[in-house]
């Protein structure tokens, strides 16, 4: 499968590195030019590209940017063809994306992506944290491996995701279309807190939309405390923990 990668922050370079593994045709773009995508992120076959091309003669873009971002690359998605499924990882926080009173207003963020992209899009890898993404991928069938929630309008795109998300590591868990994709958003019971597939529904089922944005403040606000020390130690898994507190 051919596919593209827009962003090479945590989430996208791993993206990047997992699915060239797994033997996709992967190319990767940023907003800075492809000399400055680092070695590592290439290791394993990936095609350092200008981000002009990077949705050209694609199956699969995935857009892995931050949140505001977004409607500065619509140019950039419109090239794709009109088969080509766009899967979205960003997530919505606040202090960095105050300027977008829409989702402050509650819209979702995955609606909202779709609108500004004027395609259709799939929500998955936004529930997990990098250092998980990163650290946890096992092969399937393994006890206990991590999932991820999957969501988004049309089953045949849902399901593609669903095989990428398996791919890379993780069970993937059907969340069912996007406009219910809130349930995955930070704030909620799934929100990366590193859930078995057989854990997840009861999460997804947990979310409360009313009060999923004032937990998702109060992490935010605990998390920015206490990494304020730079000579703390608070563990690999901190930002699990602290999800795991609030967001039950």
């Amino acid at each position: 499968m051919n596919i593209g990668i827009l962003g090479v922050g945590n989430i996208g370079a791993t993206l990047t590195r997992r699915l060239s593994t797994a033997g996709h045709q992967v190319k990767v773009a940023n907003s800075r030019g492809p000399q400055t995508i680092a070695p590592e992120v290439l290791s394993t076959g990936a095609q350092a590209v200008d981000a002009a091309d990077v949705a050209t003669e694609v199956d699969v873009v995935i857009v892995s940017i931050p949140l505001a971002k977004v409607p500065d690359v619509a140019h950039l998605i419109a090239g794709a063809s009109p088969g080509t499924v766009v899967i979205d990882t960003s997530n919505y926080y606040p202090a960095r994306d105050e300027h977008i009173q829409a989702l402050e207003g509650g819209q979702v963020e995955s609606l909202w992506v779709s609108e500004r992209l004027g395609r259709p899009v799939i929500k998955a890898w936004n529930a997990i944290t990098s250092q998980s993404f990163d650290a946890y991928a096992v092969p399937a069938g393994t006890s206990g491996r991590l999932a991820v929630p999957v969501a988004g309008d049309d089953d045949a795109d849902r399901a593609l995701a669903t095989a990428l998300v398996e791919e890379t590591g993780f069970d993937a868990v059907d969340a069912g279309n996007l406009t219910g994709s809130w349930r995955q958003q930070p704030g909620t019971p799934v929100y990366c807190t590193d859930l078995t597939a057989e854990q997840i529904p009861a999460a997804l089922a947990a979310a409360v939309a009313s009060r999923s944005p004032r937990r998702r403040d109060l992490a935010m606000t605990v998390i920015a405390e206490l990494t304020s020390d730079p000579t703390s130690d608070l563990g690999e898994d901190f930002l699990v923990r602290v999800n795991r507190l609030v967001y039950r």
